[in-house]
């Protein structure tokens, strides 16, 4: 069993350091302007509510019925709706209406920070959103390890790949709003240390005090979440830098490569084994 956990955990971390892949890209690429910002964000939009629809509230339908699942899934809205209203809002801290007025240089640079703590805020969300995302793919990892190298090898291939696009949402707008490439790169990297966490938990927890309703359940809560932090934080940052029109044509695209992301990382897994 030891030799089985530290097979599965090398595995994770594989498919978990894939994050920082996707971080990679972004802090080469170097930061966006506000216009490219909004397009990226409406593009990870759309992976977040890809993953939150079509792959955890799916699934939590799907195994534990309709109804259930979706009471569960906005129990997830519900929840997060409720600690939000107690999150502030990332706002211009207060200052005196003559100092504003100096000159249109300063005016600027107050718009411009006000812009990064908004931007901050809802790359700080997402990457909680994904590290509750990969944490039911460490699971599954370790869970196709036990039925042989060969599958868990395969699995945690394929969870790599998938987990590219998650780095670059987590590390694009902590890019643009700290200007500082390592802060990206931590983040999304941490994010991805969700994976190796459920590999550990599935191994000396799940056997013995959850069960797979629970479980299911609180992956359709987190689908809940998910929904809410795109649809509450991601999609307005989106409409108000990009324009409507093209942040929901880079949403429907993002949904699009998620969804094609899930379809590889579903028939990599056998048959009676899925996310």
């Amino acid at each position: 069993m030891a030799s089985q956990v530290l097979v599965a955990l090398a595995l994770s971390l594989l498919g978990g350091f894939s994050t920082s892949l996707g971080a990679l890209f972004v802090i080469l690429s170097g930061a966006p302007n506000l216009k490219m910002l909004g397009l990226l964000q409406g593009f990870a939009a759309g992976l977040m509510l890809s993953i939150s629809f079509l792959d955890l509230a799916h699934n939590a339908i799907n195994s534990i019925g309709f109804l259930k699942g979706n009471l569960w899934f906005f129990a997830g809205v519900i929840f997060f709706a409720f600690v939000a209203h107690f999150i502030p809002e990332p706002t211009l801290a207060p200052g005196s209406d003559t100092k504003r007025k100096k000159d249109d240089d300063e005016g600027g640079k107050d718009i411009m920070k006000k812009h990064r703590r908004q931007v901050l805020f809802s790359g700080i969300i997402t990457a909680i959103g994904i590290s509750l995302h990969n944490f039911p793919e460490g699971m599954a990892v370790f869970l196709g390890s036990i039925k042989g190298l060969r599958v868990g090898l395969n699995l945690a291939l394929a969870i790599a790949l998938h987990n590219i696009p998650e780095g670059i949402a987590v590390a694009l707008p902590v890019y643009f709003a700290t200007q500082s490439k390592w802060q990206a790169f931590k983040l999304a990297t941490l994010s991805g240390f969700a994976e190796p966490l459920g590999v550990v938990i599935v191994a000396y927890l799940f056997p013995s005090s959850l069960s797979p309703e629970i479980l299911e359940g609180l992956l359709g809560s987190v689908g809940g979440i998910m929904a809410f932090l795109t649809l509450h934080e991601m999609l307005p940052l989106a409409f108000d830098y990009a324009g409507q029109k093209q942040a929901v044509k880079v949403v429907f695209l993002g949904m699009a490569c998620m969804s094609a992301s899930l379809y590889f990382l579903e028939i990599s897994l056998p048959e009676d084994l899925s996310l």
